[in-house]
């Protein structure tokens, strides 16, 4: 072999050793590369459930106010500490930036009952209003569950407002149309519908309700439980937009929801039936609109109550009634847009409180002869 040609074969023999390096490095490069990448997407998302978290309330059950004290000169950092020591707020800097973001100001200083259910909005709206907790007047709580009328009847003995003076109030046109141009988003014109018993029925949101002045006028009294709805229904209004739900089907869903579950009942899985009944065309058939097309309460619903002649009734007319049938709560609202997916048609609630589910009207009927007597 020539020095020429050995020089040759010399010179090729690295650069396949060069390319084979390259290759190396490359695959070096790229692997790293995948792994920033995921790393980095698990911190981007990992941060962004955090937020997300952090901007919701501490604990959206949990309505006993504690006593929180705001020194007079106190900074945001100062109160967003507070708030976090006391358990109100989940992350200090989280709603510090929310502050800012919001451009809030104006917080007074002063002794506060807050609850860890309450939202940012809320907390803030507190500390710039100046709710000063000498002692609270009066509570009002409003359970999950609760028709116009029931409302009405547990503000009237918590308040000198009689129950006829509280459901005119609530069905009065001009209070109504007030509160739809303050909350427009939540009182949409699907309230005042050709069937619809009652605009506001299943728009005052079941909580507990501190109320600071001995005599508070009733539109202090009433427009808390609306904000209240208001503020909880807000959250998912990008979700309903995705499904193409209004507000008033989905208040309503989440009211027959409410309605039909007791303790120990799976909330998805009923949501699952009225969903797939709905999707086949069947009537929902759920007892609770029978029940409110009567306007009365009973333990049991017999078959001539199933004749009963009304919009509401859901025996003899398919698809959701016209609006609500009492008001729901968090939990509700959840399943209402988060059905398990089954393939369940029927299901029955036991006198024990337990609720069966099943697939066909035959195995419906079963467990009906089973656990429901004549």
């Amino acid at each position: 072999m020539s020095a020429v040609d050995s020089n040759k074969d010399a010179f090729r023999k690295k650069l396949l050793e060069k390319q084979k390096e390259a290759k190396v490095v490359r695959k070096i490069v790229l692997t790293v590369f995948i792994i920033l990448t995921i790393v980095f997407s698990g911190l981007i998302g990992g941060g962004y459930l955090y937020i997300k978290s952090s901007l919701e309330p501490v604990d959206p059950d949990d309505q006993t106010f504690k006593n929180v004290t705001v020194p007079i000169g106190s900074s945001v950092s100062a109160i967003s500490n507070i708030l976090e020591e006391n358990g109100i707020i989940k992350d200090a800097r989280v709603f510090k930036y929310y502050i800012k973001f919001k451009n809030e100001s104006g917080f007074q200083a002063g002794n506060y009952q807050l609850s860890k259910s309450m939202t940012f909005q809320d907390i803030i709206e507190s500390l710039k209003q100046g709710k000063l907790m000498d002692e609270v007047a009066f509570q009002i709580t409003i359970p999950e569950g609760r028709q116009l009328k029931e409302i009405a009847s547990i503000v009237s003995k918590k308040t000198d407002f009689s129950e006829e003076l509280i459901l005119e109030k609530l069905t009065n046109k001009t209070f109504i149309n007030a509160m739809r141009a303050k909350y427009p988003d939540l009182l949409t014109n699907d309230i005042f519908g050709k069937n619809v018993n009652y605009a506001l029925e299943g728009y005052l949101y079941p909580a507990t309700y501190p109320f600071y002045k001995k005599d508070p006028t009733l539109e202090e009294v009433l427009e808390p439980m609306i904000k209240k709805m208001n503020d909880e229904v807000k959250k998912y209004i990008p979700t309903l937009q995705e499904k193409k739900m209004s507000v008033h089907q989905f208040v309503t869903m989440a009211s027959l929801i409410e309605e039909e579950a007791t303790d120990q009942a799976d909330r998805e899985k009923i949501s699952s039936v009225f969903y797939n009944r709905l999707d086949q065309n069947m009537p929902l058939q759920t007892d609770p609109t029978v029940l409110y097309a009567l306007g009365e309460h009973k333990d049991r619903v017999f078959y001539k109550d199933l004749e009963v002649d009304s919009p509401y009734n859901t025996y003899k007319n398919k698809g959701l009634p016209p609006g609500p049938i009492a008001s729901a709560g968090e939990v509700s609202f959840a399943a209402a847009l988060s059905p398990e997916n089954t393939d369940f048609l029927y299901f029955l609630a036991t006198k024990e409180g337990e609720v069966i589910f099943t697939k066909t009207l035959d195995e419906h009927n079963k467990e009906k002869n089973k656990h429901i007597t004549n």
